[in-house]
């Protein structure tokens, strides 16, 4: 297979958001008094899309009403404290210049609302990523195909030639469902033994070794 396109998803693939996710979570707990949530119960909770997220962060006791208000609440703070604290993993930006200077195409695909993702892209990796697509009405989330298939559109590729890049079980939902090859991090917020037996032709000790598997 001849890669000229690379996806990639990215929280816990390219950034280390947790602890971010965790602060926005826990101001909006306790702001409606719930009880706060450990960083450790976040990262399990996180992979679905922001509603899942606070869905499994709130007591199920919560109503639907209150929920709705509750969430709006928390996707008003993340979108503006969003990068706080949230960096870009270890030799990620290099693996992103040397993409760039083979001419590999690239995309970020998240579950993550489409305004926190276009204003991390814009942060992080406009020098080197255009197209960046996250959780909107009108496209079904990942582990759909949808928003796969809407970046590749963009990027006038095909799948015959794209690689998704993730760190989860839902990325390599996504991946199969978009009948493309995946490759997963092993930095990312999920363990070898969570990902064991998931569907991936590769995992990533570093970013570098992405490199080496795309140049193949």
């Amino acid at each position: 297979m001849q890669i000229n396109t690379v996806i990639f998803d990215l929280d816990g693939t390219l950034l280390d958001t947790l602890e971010d996710l965790h602060d926005g979570v826990n101001t909006v707990l306790k702001r409606y008094h719930y009880p706060e949530r450990t960083l450790d119960e976040i990262r399990t909770f996180v992979g679905n899309g922001i509603r899942v997220l606070m869905k499994k962060a709130l007591p199920p006791e919560v109503d639907e009403e209150e929920f709705e208000e509750i969430f709006a609440s928390f996707k008003e703070y993340y979108t503006a404290h969003c990068q706080i604290k949230t960096k870009a993993y270890p030799q990620i930006m290099e693996l992103l210049e040397k993409l760039k200077d083979k001419q590999i195409k690239m995309a970020i695909v998240s579950n993550k609302n489409d305004a926190a993702v276009k204003n991390l892209n814009e942060i992080y990796f406009k020098k080197y990523i255009d197209t960046a697509i996250g959780q909107k009405e009108g496209i079904r989330k990942k582990p759909a195909p949808d928003s796969v298939f809407e970046a590749i559109r963009q990027l006038d590729s095909s799948t015959e030639t794209t690689l998704y890049v993730g760190d989860s079980e839902v990325d390599c939902a996504t991946a199969k469902n978009a009948e493309i090859p995946c490759a997963i991090v092993a930095w990312g917020f999920r363990t070898r033994e969570e990902l064991e037996g998931e569907n991936y032709q590769f995992m990533a000790q570093t970013p570098f070794d992405l490199l080496t598997y795309i140049e193949k």
